[in-house]
């Protein structure tokens, strides 16, 4: 297959790049864009590992060809904090303990901003099933859920 170009806004900056048609987004953030806090784990979309922020949605890009993101917003984990500053959530997930082996903590803290940006004061509830999609598999959820409790006291 011929390689295609895309260009997208990755973490605030506009990136172009030649690339498969059949790339992932996965793959082209970390192995191509050396972005390795997006995580590869089951690769079928099922445990939320992968997840980035896509115009602010939390999406799977381990299943996402990356030239569906032509002329999107892309957001990392390495795009979340600002000018050496971390964001809120991140720091809240600090303070709680809510980092075990930080194989997920990326995913989970940005399904969490997209939470939080959606609706700034959610019931516990509501950050539940938020987070639903993405697997932990060092810890009950406790310390996470106070993370994005104590995040949204912040706002």
């Amino acid at each position: 297959m011929k390689d295609l170009n895309l260009t997208f806004n990755l973490n605030g900056r506009e990136v172009s790049k030649k690339i498969s048609p059949n790339l992932l987004l996965v793959d082209l953030l970390r192995d191509v864009l050396n972005l390795k806090g997006t995580k590869v784990g089951c690769r079928e979309g099922e445990c939320g590992a992968c997840t980035v922020l896509v115009n602010g949605e939390p999406v799977n890009s381990c299943i996402l060809p990356a030239m569906k993101v032509a002329g999107q917003s892309v957001i990392t984990i390495e795009g979340l904090s600002k000018e050496d500053e971390l964001d809120p959530i991140q720091q809240a997930f600090i303070e709680e303990g809510a980092v075990q082996c930080g194989f997920c903590t990326p995913a989970m803290v940005l399904t969490a901003k997209a939470l939080l940006g959606k609706n700034p004061h959610p019931d516990e509830s509501q950050i539940r099933q938020s987070l639903s999609g993405v697997l932990c598999r060092c810890t009950g959820y406790r310390k996470i859920i106070k993370a994005v409790q104590k995040a949204s006291l912040d706002k």
